[in-house]
Formats: structure tokens, C-alpha cells, sequence
């Protein structure tokens, strides 16, 4: 059986385990937070395009210059298609910089985070 001195050991074991996954749950939230607030913007090189993203890499805003108007229709949608992932791919940077300040990126969690938005940065719409 336990003794007094077995007892209280198991007792500390348990509230360092209880504090130690308090403190993950919080890096969690906060990390959770974080990501939910991002949004990046990108340019085309000419300037004539900007799109921004979200959090979750859907555009948010649109810009185009009127100088657009002299280009193909569809050398426009490329510009613009271009200029998302760029955006797309800013934003998987700003996710891992925050992962990595948060939970680390080499955890089981930051891995995660990092793989489902790298799949979205390269998904094609």
C-alpha cells in the first residue's frame, strides 16, 4: 500500500500533470485567438491587383487598378489568381510564426495547425 510519504508524491505528480495541461489548454486558446485575427495582403507586381486573405486563406478584399482595363480578361484573372496565392502563401508564414510563438511548431499540435493550413494555402479555387 501507500505510505504518507507515497501519498503526497502522487499527490504533486497529479497537480504538476493538472497545471501542465492548463498551461497547454491556455497556449491552445490563445493560439486559437491569434490565428482567428490574422489576415494578409499581397500585390501584384505591376500594383494593379491586391487581394487580402483571411484567416482561413478566403479573399476578403479585391482591389484592382485602373490600369487593368488596357489587359485580357484573361491575363486579369491570372493577375488576380497569382496575386491570392502569394497572399495564401503570406498568410501560412504569419500561421507559422504564430504557431511557433504559441504552441512551438514542432509540436503534435503546431504540426497540425501548420499541415491544414499549408493544404488550403495550396487548394486551388
Amino acid at each position: 500500500m501507500f505510505d504518507g510519504r507515497d501519498l503526497h508524491e502522487a499527490e504533486r505528480w497529479i497537480d504538476e500533470w493538472r497545471c501542465a495541461i492548463d498551461e497547454r489548454a491556455d497556449r491552445a486558446r490563445t493560439l486559437s485567438v491569434r490565428l482567428a485575427q490574422l489576415a494578409e495582403t499581397a500585390r501584384s507586381p505591376d500594383g494593379l491587383v491586391t487581394v487580402t486573405v483571411g484567416a482561413g486563406g478566403d479573399m476578403t478584399a479585391l482591389d484592382i487598378g485602373e490600369g487593368i482595363r488596357r489587359r485580357p480578361a484573361g491575363d486579369t484573372a491570372r493577375e488576380i489568381m497569382a496575386t491570392l496565392r502569394a497572399a495564401r502563401s503570406r498568410l501560412l508564414t504569419a500561421v507559422t510564426a504564430v504557431t511557433q510563438e504559441t504552441v512551438g511548431a514542432d509540436s503534435a499540435t503546431g504540426r497540425a495547425v501548420i499541415e491544414t493550413y499549408a493544404a488550403g494555402v495550396n487548394r486551388t479555387d
